[in-house]
């Protein structure tokens, strides 16, 4: 007997219909393991993520390249996960226009903005890398793609739609993330966690179904369910339980809702972090964006002590050191998710960053100077060995020239998910000649 890689539990709870989806269970795998019972390709998702302001290019390159590197300052959070990543340094974007930060946001699509009338005002130019991918490969999920934000402070001097979302289906299509994790559940479990009345656990609604489905599993697929539904139980008891002493006990959490005047960063970037990685190992949905500052944001980091924005604090030379604390900061919030997924294995023992690709960037080398010039990108994971691993560091020549292109980092990623792909973008910005030096034995 096979299942469906689409099966979800089901029950009613609250006068409607709660649907809990599965993990990828050996039930739903072909004879060899190597495809879905159906013939069709194993779930490989892709995350993009983006943190704004640069960083400090001195702390941030790893001082080796190639194979032996050693981990930056700046990189240090990620030491738990450092085989899967790699660092792309000494690149160029080549955005044919520059206004400050909106054009460090064409390493997500490889097109230079459009509508600039001058000002700080700009829409993308083109469909960004994770809405190419997602038409390739989501078509079969019940949600083709989510947005999720963390930090909602945003630029108070930019206009357009450039500066606000990460994810754009064009130049007029911007998907603006949710910062509400109640509303993200929302989106991708379909389940109105925001109704006082709302007291059933989900579990027990769907209790029927899973009793059912349990008599078809063998015993590696009931234990690998029992720890999904355990995880699914802390992460719905994570949102509905109150944030802190300071939030009072009759309003909904976890909403993004700030305490004392300050963003609960680390606790938002948890859960959206765990929404995130619950739902692609579902999946539920097989393309996800995070967006942890926004670009020229106004977020101020205070678990770190700080008063003033990390923005302001990049075109201070006397704050440089509060900047690069502020980059420790969301490398250590990154690694979160990371090391989330890396713990997160199939039924073939692999785990989410040997099936999944992050792609991480921010929207300018260093907020001091607005510079695009060497523009950093990182990669996590290697979907099934289409990119390198372990991970190596690659820079394009040494400091203080540029050459390359950002956007040839695009297409090695989009030709790991569509190996018939020949271009990324468009115009100068764009790339028709792949990072051959990041690519994997199966590509």
């Amino acid at each position: 007997m096979k299942l469906g890689r689409r099966a979800v539990l089901r029950g009613m709870a609250a006068g409607g219909l709660v649907s809990v989806g599965l993990p990828l269970l050996e039930i739903m795998l072909s004879s060899n393991g190597t495809a879905l019972a159906d013939g069709s390709a194993l779930p490989s998702p892709f995350i993009s993520w983006f943190f704004g302001n640069g960083v400090r290019l001195s702390r941030f390159e790893p001082a080796k390249v190639g194979a032996n590197w050693d981990l930056s300052e700046e990189l240090a959070p990620l030491a738990n996960v450092k085989d899967y990543i790699t660092v792309c340094t000494g690149l160029k974007n080549r955005c044919n226009n520059q206004i400050t930060h909106h054009e460090g946001m064409t390493v997500f699509n490889g097109y230079s903005f459009t509508d600039w009338n001058g000002g700080l005002y700009s829409k993308a130019g083109g469909p960004t890398i994770d809405q190419v991918i997602a038409d390739k490969i989501a078509d079969k999920t019940s949600v083709k793609s989510i947005q999720v934000g963390v930090s909602k402070r945003r630029s108070i001097m930019d206009s357009g739609t450039t500066m606000f979302a990460m994810s754009h289906r064009g130049p007029n299509e911007p998907l603006f993330p949710e910062f509400n994790p109640q509303n993200v559940w929302q989106t991708l479990f379909g389940l109105r966690l925001d109704a006082r009345e709302m007291r059933v656990s989900v579990l027990d609604s769907v209790n029927q179904d899973l009793t059912r489905l349990k008599t078809r599993l063998g015993t590696a697929d009931r234990q690998r369910l029992d720890a999904h539904l355990t995880g699914v139980a802390e992460l719905q008891a994570k949102i509905n339980s109150p944030a802190s002493a300071c939030t009072s006990f009759d309003k909904p959490t976890e909403t993004n809702a700030d305490i004392a005047g300050n963003e609960p960063i680390v606790n938002v970037n948890k859960v959206q972090s765990d929404l995130l990685v619950y739902a692609l190992s579902c999946d539920i949905t097989r393309v996800a964006s995070l967006f942890f500052i926004g670009g020229a944001a106004e977020t101020t980091y205070s678990d770190l002590g700080q008063t003033t924005g990390h923005h302001y604090n990049t075109h201070q030379a006397s704050m440089q050191a509060q900047v690069h604390d502020g980059v420790v900061y969301q490398m250590t919030r990154l690694a979160y998710l990371l090391e989330k997924m890396k713990a997160t294995v199939d039924p073939l023992g692999l785990n989410m960053l040997e099936t999944s690709l992050v792609y991480i960037s921010t929207d300018c080398s260093e907020g001091f100077t607005h510079s695009i010039d060497r523009q950093p990108i990182i990669l996590a994971g290697h979907r099934r060995n289409k990119l390198i691993y372990p991970g190596i560091h690659y820079q394009a020549v040494p400091m203080p020239d540029t050459a390359g292109n950002t956007s040839d980092v695009l297409l090695s990623v989009l030709q790991a998910y569509d190996p018939s792909a020949t271009s990324v973008g468009g115009d100068s910005a764009g790339s028709t000649t792949p990072l051959t030096a990041i690519k994997g034995s199966a590509a």
